[in-house]
C-alpha cells in the first residue's frame, strides 16, 4: 500500500508519433494500466505463495499456481541498472536523445524489476542503488487515454 502521495505530471515526456501503449488484448495486464491511470503502482502477486512477479503472466513464476491477483505497492524503488540512449530507435525520438532508461528494483515487492524512463536531465550521473519514485504521466487527451509510469530521482 502506498505511504506517499503519488507524483503525477501532465508534461509529456513521451514524444508525439510513438505508438500508444495499451493493455494486451487478452486483458492480462489491464489492472496495471487501470492502476497507473489512478496514480497507483499495481503489480501481480500470487495468491497461493504470496510472491510478487513482473511482467504479468497467467501462471506464478515461483509455485506455478494459476491463482494470481494484483496488489498496490509503494511507488518507489532503487536503480538496479540503467542505459543512456544516444541513438533514436524511432523517428519520433530524434529530438529526444539522449534519454535515460532505468531498471528499477522494488524492494517492497519481492525485488521485482520494472523498466522505465528516468525523468530529469539526461546527462546527469546515474548511480546504481539510488532511490527513485514513480511518476504517473497522464495522456488524457490521447485518442485512447493512457498513463505511463516514469521514474524520478527521490528528493
Amino acid at each position: 500500500m502506498t505511504t506517499t502521495e503519488p507524483q503525477t505530471t501532465t508534461d509529456a515526456y513521451l514524444p508525439a508519433g510513438l505508438a500508444t501503449p495499451a493493455a494486451q488484448r487478452d486483458g492480462l495486464d489491464a489492472p496495471y494500466w487501470e492502476g497507473a491511470r489512478d496514480g497507483k503502482l499495481i503489480v501481480q502477486r500470487c495468491n497461493a505463495c504470496r510472491e510478487f512477479q513482473w511482467g504479468p503472466e497467467w501462471v506464478c513464476h515461483h509455485c506455478h499456481s494459476f491463482d494470481l491477483g494484483w496488489e498496490e505497492v509503494e511507488p518507489r524503488g532503487n536503480v538496479y541498472s540503467w542505459e543512456r540512449i544516444w541513438h533514436p530507435v524511432h523517428p519520433a525520438l530524434t529530438d529526444a536523445c539522449p534519454y535515460v532508461v532505468v531498471l528499477v528494483e522494488l524492494p517492497q515487492a519481492g525485488n521485482i524489476r520494472m523498466v522505465g524512463n528516468l525523468l530529469g536531465r539526461p546527462l546527469d550521473a546515474v548511480e546504481i542503488g539510488s532511490p527513485v519514485d514513480a511518476v504517473f504521466e497522464h495522456h488524457a487527451d490521447a485518442d485512447d487515454p493512457f498513463t505511463l509510469v516514469q521514474w524520478r530521482r527521490s528528493e
